[in-house]
Parts: C-alpha cells; structure tokens; sequence
C-alpha cells in the first residue's frame, strides 16, 4: 500500500505544481477580488427563455444604438458619459472598455441588473448573482431626470425577461 502512495504522490505533485502555476486562480480564493463580466451570451446556457425574452423585448438589449445615433456632434468625454448606462459595467473590473476591446458588453445586458456573472458561471450557485431586483436597482441609471428626459416606461416585473 506504501508504495502505492509513494508512487501517486510522485506523479500527482508535479501535476499539483503545473496547475497551481497555470492557473493561480484554480486554488486561490476567488472571493478575495470583485466578479468580473462574462457578458449576456454567457447566460443563455442556462437561462436560455430568459435570454431569448430578453433580447427580443428589452430595449436595453440593444441599448448601444441609442450611443450611435447621437454620438455625432457630441465630444468623446460625452459619448463616455452615454456608457455607465447603456453598457455593461462600465469603469469597473472587466466591465465595459471600447467596441473594439470588449464587444461582448456593448450592450446593458443580463449583468447590469444581476451584477457581474464570473462566479455564477463558475459556481452555479444562486448565492453568487443578484436576483432580486428593486426599483432601486433600476434607479442608478433611471434617474427621475432622465425619465421625464426619456419617456422610459418602468418595466421592472415584466420587460426585463
């Protein structure tokens, strides 16, 4: 039996040492940093009558459009403005950077309103997503000023999915 055990630590520590330096993550504590997003495509795996309801009735699905069509006239700093709300995590940890760098998030996607989905997907576990909302969840980007600017329709329990 001893030399069984000898002989699987023999092989098993140099694949141990290979993994931990490949992929620190595998073993490190990955609650010691905030989640990152994966984007909404990452989602539809699981949550897939979600996803379809959402892209076909959420208008923030496609919330980037409405960057495009005003951007002309309006200064970088400005467009930047338009991208907390109308993307997904901007200015934070994995969140949002360019179309180009981070195309996957340059819509308001599933992440927006459940936080970022890098532990979920990892986890599976419901513990790691918001999935209550409020109607002050909403308000970060549904400012009393931007509704009245933008006509928006509270959709809270019945547009999101």
């Amino acid at each position: 039996m001893v030399n069984y055990l000898k002989l699987s630590i023999r092989y098993l520590l140099p694949i141990l040492f290979f993994l931990l330096i490949s992929h620190p993550l595998l073993f490190a504590q990955t609650k010691t940093r905030p989640p990152l997003y994966v984007g909404s495509d990452v989602c539809k795996g699981c949550h897939e009558l979600e996803y379809n309801g959402f892209m076909k009735y959420a208008k923030k699905s496609k919330s980037f459009n409405s960057i495009e069509r005003v951007k002309k006239g309006l200064t970088e700093e400005e467009i930047k403005g338009c991208y907390f709300c109308h993307t997904t995590g901007y200015g934070r940890p994995g969140g949002f950077l360019s179309t180009e760098k981070t195309p996957h998030l340059k819509n308001a996607g599933c992440e927006v309103c459940h936080g970022p989905g890098e532990f979920h997907i990892k986890s599976n576990a419901a513990k790691d997503i918001k999935r209550r909302m409020t109607l002050k969840d909403c308000e970060v980007c549904h400012t009393s000023e931007r509704v009245r600017a933008f006509r928006y329709k509270p959709m809270i329990h019945g547009g999101a999915h």
